[in-house]
């Protein structure tokens, strides 16, 4: 007993659900929170409360800690995962930087299409808290929703120097929801302004050079990270995170787009 509810208190997303057998109760119906993670600020992150109401529609309540007082937060459900970026969804409350708190009542998206809080438990989406109205390409807090929230699953690769002393790192999968898997390259002593390009090659590295099978956002040299979508291979394959555990490949980081042949970071993946 002891170990299935600590499997529950575990899982990244939480569902809650209050009957209403009196009519003087107010309907609450099914909850789903979401993590809001850091970005911008580290000191910035929080919660987005999914909540479903009596007719369908959806009220979405942000709770952030670390916001600055004084400070106003546009926030907005995007299409897609927060990898691959997309555009606005829905317009959320502003979160207000006194109280980190804001809500948001919708049944329909900003383009008039009907959505109900069923269809965002599967919504293809992520969430954005913004600095400010002026400064809205600075993201202070961000999460992934519905289809696209994290399982609590992941797989993590070592990523070994090669070519270039002391560059080394890992990669890391974590499956979503819907059986895709958001990957993390995080590499250290990438030089700065560099922009180091990764994919995932057919074989092993005692059989290199193999085919690429995946590209991968290419690796931030200032900041050494890289975070990417994996749904399908280059070919348009599906592949997602149960691929990626038994997939006969490889990966390859290299120095830049314009020397290919020198490998910065290397490592086997898979079955291998």
């Amino acid at each position: 007993m002891k170990k299935t509810i600590l499997s529950i208190l575990l899982l990244p997303i939480l569902f809650l659900c209050s009957c209403d057998n009196d009519d003087d109760v107010v309907f609450i119906g099914a909850t789903q929170t979401i993590q809001l993670n850091s970005v911008a600020d580290p000191n910035i992150s929080g919660t987005a409360k999914f909540i479903e109401n009596e007719d369908g529609s959806t009220t979405v309540e942000l709770q952030l800690i670390g916001t600055p007082s004084g400070g106003m937060h546009p926030a907005h459900i995007h299409f897609n995962t927060a990898a691959e970026g997309g555009g606005i969804a829905v317009t959320l409350g502003t979160v207000n930087g006194d109280t980190g708190f804001s809500t948001a009542t919708f049944s329909k998206l900003d383009n008039d299409t009907n959505v109900t809080f069923e269809d965002m438990l599967v919504f293809d989406g992520y969430i954005n808290v913004h600095l400010s109205d002026s400064e809205l390409t600075t993201i202070v807090a961000q999460g992934d929703i519905g289809q696209n929230v994290l399982t609590g699953a992941s797989t993590v690769y070592s990523l070994n120097e090669l070519d270039v002393t002391g560059i080394s790192g890992t990669a890391t999968f974590y499956e979503r929801a819907n059986g895709e898997a958001l990957a993390i390259l995080d590499i250290a002593n990438t030089p700065v302004d560099g922009m180091h390009p990764a994919h995932i090659h057919m074989g092993s590295v005692a059989t290199a050079p193999g085919d690429i099978l995946f590209t991968f956002d290419p690796v931030d040299g200032n900041t050494g990270m890289s975070m990417t979508n994996v749904s399908e291979l280059d070919d348009e394959t599906p592949f997602g995170y149960s691929d990626v555990l038994t997939v006969d490949g490889y990966i390859n980081v290299h120095l830049s787009a314009a020397d290919l042949a020198t490998i910065v970071a290397q490592g086997d993946i898979g079955i291998n």
